[in-house]
């Protein structure tokens, strides 16, 4: 039972992991042909993004048949086969399940904007214009630019606008309706009668909106980072975190329970953090909330790094199971969010890599690798005539989410082994070097300490179960320690640029470590600039 404690999760972003077919995009049966690739890694859970039927407006996201693959990436059958190959490897899929919104092209949106009294009328959120026509209220759009977009768009058919909290392309469904709901609950039993592990939910904590439609908070909508421009109090107030979201997750959670051993992940967004995660997982809701916290604030800020870690430690303790993440499809690589503004060597960055891995897969939660983390990938510049992300060209001349989905980069070759045609997204120009093919057959390389940290975390409960603890230490180190019974691990981390002296008071043996050999052993010592050093200090 609770195996997705124990287990890493690795996130398949489909169009961009290996194109077999050789159209461009990645597809189902890539991600086949290279799941030997991740059981030789050591993952646990494949969890791949939307690969549905859908125009593509928002690359997936906006899904026009929750119950069949998009023809870009395959068969139906083809998802049984990737089932049941990363069964027989003895790993575990989970899918996302994105019930927020569907795509403008969805039969449903199509039935509910022909009319106002037709069966599926108030299947989405419509509303009439104010007296003077403008818009029922001040809600914007997630996806607005540098200029904040209204949330509500005009159809000329039913004379009212209707309510779309990301892209005009993405209607917000109405879970207030009975059949909306039926119809989700079948979406889900589907895709778990065909053996899936669990589902991610995306956007989960929009379900429901108020019902009185209000005007939000004023407030300032000023674009700070990649998503930060409605996510301020005066906004999310209106439907993040409602009594009814919370009531319907339980009620998926108990669907899911019907099936045995199923995980539930959600996409919790609010500027509540940590307090908004830890609602949705405790007892009878989702088994773990996405830690976005985390990830937007994570930096090369050893203080405020502890802060972060231990907040959620000690936010959660015994009353929810927390997760970690340094990157996904809607945020900038991990490295170059890390070294944003500083001067790095490719060897510092190997080393500034290493360390956030060490971080992720050591402290007490559920891990989530994006791909390509584990080959130390990093942004890629995209030209403007080769962005497809809308958000991408609202946010222009600053970087969209095109910049952390481009190819995997398998090989050193022209298209980096992803494929033999130009793929959808231009490849970083830095595949020469930072590539699967290249990484393995170096033994200090990303790669292989990736691999080893998770060989490491197999094989030491404490990693898993263990309780953390931190440790004051020198400026610029973190230390804490995993212990469960006799086991006892300490884990230090630099994240400075020059060596600082740290003395366990207790002889260990290094069990892995970003400078230091395997067996090595460690009291009185200095830790290098950027390094990561796991100890074993049991009696």
């Amino acid at each position: 039972m609770d195996w997705w404690k124990d287990a890493v999760f690795y996130q398949i972003y489909p169009r961009s992991f290996k194109d077999h077919n050789n159209d461009g995009v990645g597809d189902l049966k890539g991600i086949v042909e290279k799941l030997d690739y991740l059981s030789w890694l050591g993952v646990d859970v494949v969890w791949l993004s939307p690969f549905f039927k859908s125009p593509m407006e928002d690359f997936g996201y906006d899904i026009s048949d929750y119950k069949d693959v998009d023809p870009l990436f395959g068969t139906i059958n083809d998802f049984d086969e990737l089932v049941d190959e990363i069964h027989r490897r003895g790993m575990k899929i989970i899918i996302d399940q994105v019930y927020n919104h569907t795509s403008d092209k969805h039969p449903w949106f199509i039935e509910s904007k022909s009319s106002r009294n037709n069966p599926k009328a108030d299947w989405y959120i419509w509303k009439d214009p104010k007296p003077n026509g403008d818009p029922p209220n001040n809600w914007i759009s997630l996806f607005s630019g540098e200029n904040p977009q209204s949330a509500w768009e005009w159809d000329d058919n039913r004379k009212q606008y209707y309510l779309h909290l990301f892209g005009k392309e993405q209607p917000d469904l109405n879970w207030r309706n009975g059949e909306v709901k039926r119809k989700i609950f079948e979406s889900m039993k589907f895709w778990l009668d065909r053996g899936v592990d669990g589902f991610r939910f995306d956007a989960a904590s929009h379900y429901y909106k108020d019902p009185s439609f209000q005007d939000a908070l004023k407030g300032p909508q000023v674009k700070k980072t990649l998503f930060h421009s409605a996510r301020d109090e005066y906004y999310w107030d209106r439907f993040s975190g409602r009594p009814e979201t919370l009531l319907a997750v339980e009620e998926i959670k108990r669907f899911m329970n019907s099936y045995g051993d199923k995980v539930s992940i959600g996409e919790i967004t609010s500027d509540m953090g940590l307090c908004l995660y830890l609602i949705f997982t405790i007892s009878g809701r989702f088994d773990l909330a996405f830690n976005i916290d985390f990830m937007e604030k994570l930096s090369l800020n050893a203080k405020k790094v502890r802060e972060l870690s231990e907040n959620v430690n000690t936010f959660f303790g015994e009353r929810a199971w927390p997760s970690y993440v340094l990157g996904n499809h809607d945020n900038y690589r991990i490295i170059n969010r890390l070294t944003n503004g500083m001067k790095v060597g490719e060897n510092e960055k190997k080393l500034i890599a290493k360390l956030a891995a060490t971080l992720l897969l050591t402290v007490r939660g559920t891990p989530f690798v994006y791909y390509g983390e584990e080959i130390g990938m990093e942004d890629t510049e995209v030209p403007y005539d080769k962005i497809v992300d809308p958000w991408g060209k609202a946010l222009w001349p600053r970087k969209g989410r095109d910049v952390c989905r481009t190819p995997m980069q398998w090989n050193g070759e022209k298209h980096a082994g992803f494929s033999e045609v130009t793929p959808w997204l231009p490849i970083n120009s830095n595949k020469a070097h930072v590539n699967v093919e290249n990484e393995k057959k170096d033994p200090r390389s990303i790669l292989n300490f990736y691999r080893s940290l998770l060989k490491l975390r197999k094989s030491h409960v404490a990693l898993r179960r263990g309780a953390m603890h931190f440790i004051d230490a020198p400026d610029d180190i973190i230390c804490y320690t995993r212990n469960i019974s006799k086991e006892k691990i300490v884990v230090l981390l630099n994240f400075g640029s020059v060596p600082k002296r740290v003395n366990l008071s207790t002889h260990g043996k290094v069990l892995l470590g970003s400078h230091r050999g395997i067996g090595e052993d460690f009291y009185d010592q200095d830790v290098e600039p950027f390094e990561s050093v796991v100890i074993d200090v049991s009696k």
